[in-house]
């Protein structure tokens, strides 16, 4: 449900620079990987659908990836247009949106750290399609290669606390650690990921984990898909759907 909360700009930037710069820094630091890509240009466009015990969610989300400076540095927007299905009702509109900037302040190897701080607004046009608050997201993120890059381990902590929006609405307090662990081979990619979030609020554990496929299908051009389940006493969807395209320019 996350996906749910996020916004997009695009931002253009020196197109030969970056992939000159961005080869170069990719052989040095893990955080370049499909959905961690910190030194590309990246266009992301990707549809999720989430079974809920309430009906279901589908997001049709855009997403832009900008380095910036010395590329230690990374800018991140995303639009959701999010369609709620229930037995009620029907309807799509804008979901919340937001921004996210990160900073990698060690890369060594074949391993590095990185920090992330992400805002999301309150500015779904319908309370179904956001969280109704304003949300800050802080992160931080460790990576690693093993057996001569073709295995890549990714762990990460991120803290979900609201600091303004309806008061009608649920707060938000959420800590979520996750791992997940990549294996490439020619030009596919499979994953694992586990996410264990625990909600303050409700007292109660919101996990979800996923297997993903992904193939590079051209220089520039790369797919996936990848089916998750979510699980835990007060978890918010049953299962979902996620598949998605990814330019870098």
């Amino acid at each position: 449900m996350e996906k749910i909360y996020l916004l997009c700009i695009f931002i253009f930037l020196g197109i030969t620079t970056s992939k000159a710069q961005g080869t170069e820094v990719e052989e040095k630091i893990p955080f370049t990987e499909p959905r961690f890509r910190y030194y590309l240009q990246t266009l992301l466009f990707y549809n999720e659908y989430l079974d809920t015990k309430n009906g279901s969610f589908n997001t049709t989300q855009a997403r832009a990836l900008i380095p910036i400076g010395s590329k230690a540095w990374n800018l991140r927007f995303d639009l959701p247009l999010v369609s709620a299905n229930t037995n009620e009702t029907n309807k799509t509109g804008l979901g919340d949106v937001g921004m996210g900037i990160s900073y990698i302040p060690f890369m060594k190897n074949s391993q590095g750290i990185a920090l992330r701080a992400r805002v999301y607004a309150n500015s779904a046009v319908d309370p179904a399609f956001g969280s109704g608050k304003w949300v800050i997201m802080p992160a931080f993120f460790y990576g690693r290669y093993f057996n001569e890059k073709k295995f890549l381990w990714i762990s990460s902590f991120e803290y979900q606390q609201s600091f303004a929006g309806s008061s009608e609405r649920t707060d938000i307090s959420i800590a979520v650690l996750e791992s997940v662990l990549f294996h490439f081979f020619g030009k596919n990619w499979i994953a694992g990921d586990v996410a264990f979030r625990y909600n303050s609020t409700l007292n109660g554990y919101q996990n979800n984990a996923y297997v993903e496929y992904g193939r590079k299908i051209t220089p520039t051009n790369l797919i996936y898909i990848h089916p998750s389940v979510a699980f835990g006493g007060d978890k918010t969807y049953n299962y979902g759907i996620e598949a998605g395209f990814l330019i870098l320019f």
